[in-house]
C-alpha cells in the first residue's frame, strides 16, 4: 500500500476553479486512482476515477463536464482540475487506490488521503 497526501483545498466563489493534488509514497502505476468527497453530515461520494495507465476515466454524474481528473505516474501524482465550482462542491476531498476497476464504492478502495477541504461560496 502507498500513503497519499492531497493538497490545494481552500475557499474559492462560486464559477472558480481549483486543482487538487494527490502525491504518493510510491509506485501507482499498477493502481485505478479516483477521487472521493464527504461533506458535512454525508456520507463519502465518489467524484471520478483514472484508469492505471490514463486510459480510461469515469465521472459521477454530478461533476461531469466540470471536473478532470488526471494522473502522472513519472511522478505519483493524481490531478483533479475543478472548474465552474458551485456551492454544492464543497466537501473534504479525498483521494484514494484500487487495484480494480468498474466498481465506484467506497469499499472497493484501499488506501486513503487524510483529504484537502475544498469551500465553495455563493
Amino acid at each position: 500500500q502507498v500513503q497519499l497526501v492531497e493538497s490545494g483545498g481552500k475557499l474559492v466563489q462560486a464559477g472558480g476553479s481549483l486543482r487538487l493534488s494527490c502525491v504518493a509514497s510510491g509506485d501507482i502505476f499498477k493502481y485505478t486512482m479516483g477521487w472521493f468527497r464527504q461533506a458535512p453530515g454525508k456520507e463519502r461520494e465518489f467524484v471520478t476515477a483514472i484508469y492505471y495507465n490514463g486510459d480510461y476515466t469515469h465521472y459521477a454524474e454530478s461533476v461531469k463536464g466540470r471536473f478532470t481528473i488526471s494522473r502522472d505516474n513519472a511522478k505519483n501524482t493524481v490531478y483533479l482540475q475543478m472548474n465552474s465550482l458551485k456551492p454544492e462542491d464543497t466537501a473534504v476531498y479525498f483521494c484514494a487506490t484500487s487495484l480494480r476497476w468498474g466498481l465506484w464504492s467506497v469499499p472497493e478502495f484501499d488506501s486513503w488521503g487524510q483529504g484537502t477541504q475544498v469551500t465553495v461560496s455563493s
